[in-house]
């Protein structure tokens, strides 16, 4: 069974302005301070990341840049213990 909306010339009864609550586009842009940087990393290492990102539809590089990242703060919260030599 099909709903029919019916328009009307009528009044349509009492109305509110409803403020705007949503964030401005320039808001929704999350921008990351990033250095650039050279390393030298395995090639399976770099090629397990790209599998999972083709597969995330998502970028390599940023998946490793997220990796460092939680391990920074992982490390701030709550450092390893350092393994005598």
């Amino acid at each position: 069974m099909k709903n029919e909306i019916k328009y009307t010339d009528g009044p349509l009864g009492k109305l509110r302005v409803v403020e705007d609550f949503l964030p401005a586009p320039a808001n929704l842009i999350l921008k990351e301070n990033t250095a650039k940087v050279t390393l030298n990393l395995s090639t399976s290492s770099i090629d397990f990341f790209k599998d999972e990102a083709k597969k995330n539809h998502a970028s390599y590089q940023r998946m490793i840049r997220n990796l460092l990242d939680f391990y920074v703060i992982q490390q701030k919260i709550k450092p390893l213990q350092k393994l005598d030599a």
